[in-house]
């Protein structure tokens, strides 16, 4: 069944950039913005990690922890972070989880069609509860990075 808003997000374990979550753990009495990509080095991908890491003191603010999710290894993950520092002007400043057996991306409900993640955005509260979740339909939609920020904002005013 699909995660809707109001559910508990999926705990989990991952490897990430930053070394291994548990992921309730990680976000604590935080928020988190969970956000899925199909693959590393992916164009729209690209812009839209080194974005949310220039919004890193938006989210400072609002004490929401953003975290990337991918199916590809860490030593890809990092590789990619260097692309996207070279290109975006910003590396990433948060975690990406290393998903190659497409665990966590099966928890949340991202996989298409064809087995890759979905471009997805989750925002979990301190309780672990799925607030915002937009799923992006391949090709044809895509997410605004600063409506992510609207998105918190909105959820916390609930």
């Amino acid at each position: 069944m699909a995660l809707r808003l109001g559910d508990t997000a999926p705990d989990f374990t991952a490897e990430t950039t930053a070394g291994p979550i548990k992921f309730h753990e990680w976000i604590g009495d935080s928020w988190a913005i969970l956000f899925s990509h199909p693959r590393d080095f992916t164009p729209v991908c690209t812009t839209e990690l080194g974005y949310v890491a220039r919004l890193k003191p938006e989210f400072d603010r609002r004490q929401v922890k953003a975290i990337g999710l991918s199916i590809d290894p860490v030593d890809s993950h990092a590789k990619w972070a260097q692309d996207i520092k070279e290109t975006q002007g910003q590396a990433p400043n948060f975690p990406i989880i290393a998903d190659p057996e497409k665990k966590v991306a099966g928890l949340y409900g991202t996989l298409g069609p064809l087995g890759f993640p979905r471009r997805s955005v989750f925002v979990v509260d301190g309780d672990g509860v799925v607030r915002y979740l937009h799923r992006a339909i391949a090709g044809l939609t895509y997410r605004s990075t600063d409506e992510l920020v609207r998105a918190v904002e909105a959820s916390r005013s609930r």
